[in-house]
């Protein structure tokens, strides 16, 4: 660039840092690329935050990747009539500010029954602490967007989310795609319990999925639309686990469940409560050791 030119007349991605420059094409290719990859998850987006110089350098980036359809809210409210209006396909959040709070909108948009209570949500805020960090896991938040960013960091987010889907968690405390696998390049905390290293998958599978079923045991009468949901989560989970670890009988025992969870009609909870007892036979002994001792 010479002497004096003003950086405004360049497109937003192609500023880069000195050490990225070269090489140049090859650089250019993979990111054209990976736009393109992009494009199809980026058609409508809903940017909630209540600063509008904030929407605006985030939609400006959003529109150099694809011409997305971008509409935003400046508090938590307003965002849940659009998120239910209009089916974004990815979600961004401000962690705090004037009438909203990026955590609480994350749990509400999770709890709903709107189409897009699955898409990715990324929370962007400037207080990138361990606190707001794993608040916003906990909420059910993908990934975690410190200010000031990139557009190579944009990029790299975007990418997490959109292209590299992770396991849907469907519980009773929480809501959300599976944790232990939080992608965001600001945590450096732990990514896998402990017990996880002892287990195949296949059994951390079935065992997280009889713990949930057992904590929405327990709340089926504070929270019922919440508990029936994830318990029939976790019977198609089962079903699939049982034919990975050809354990048929566990199999049978979840299908059971199923059939006490009709789509209408009223649920016989005496029937339901003993298909419960009956999945979580299939608990190890260890783990329901542990529940009665605490």
């Amino acid at each position: 660039m010479r002497a004096g030119a003003s950086s405004r007349s360049l497109p937003v991605r192609l500023i880069l840092e000195p050490s990225e420059r070269s090489p140049k094409h090859t650089l250019f290719t993979a990111d054209d690329k990976l736009q393109q990859r992009l494009a199809p998850h980026l058609q409508r987006v809903l940017v909630v935050d209540p600063q509008p110089a904030a929407v605006k350098l985030l939609g400006d980036l959003l529109r150099s990747i694809t011409a997305a359809q971008i509409l935003t809210a400046t508090n938590d409210q307003k965002a849940l009539q659009l998120a239910k209006m209009i089916d974004p396909q990815i979600i961004f959040v401000e962690y705090n500010g004037p009438g909203m709070d990026g955590a609480r909108l994350a749990r509400a948009i999770r709890r709903s029954e709107f189409n897009c209570r699955k898409a990715p949500i990324l929370m962007v805020t400037g207080e990138a602490t361990a606190q707001a960090i794993l608040g916003a896991r906990d909420a059910g938040v993908h990934e975690f967007l410190r200010k000031p960013f990139t557009i190579k960091d944009l990029l790299r987010r975007l990418e997490a989310v959109a292209l590299k889907p992770r396991d849907w968690v469907e519980a009773v405390q929480y809501v959300g795609p599976d944790r232990r696998r939080f992608n965001s390049g600001d945590y450096a905390g732990p990514r896998k319990r402990k017990s996880d290293a002892r287990k195949t998958p296949d059994q951390a599978r079935v065992l997280q999925a009889l713990k949930i079923v057992r904590a929405a045991a327990g709340a089926l009468d504070s929270d019922w639309m919440q508990a029936r949901r994830a318990l029939l989560a976790q019977t198609s989970d089962l079903q699939k686990a049982a034919v990975a670890v050809g354990d048929m009988k566990l199999m049978e025992a979840a299908i059971a469940l199923g059939r006490q969870l009709p789509g209408d009609g009223a649920v016989d909870r005496t029937a339901l409560n003993g298909a419960i007892r009956d999945l979580l036979t299939f608990m190890p002994q260890d783990e329901a050791g542990a529940a009665k001792a605490a």
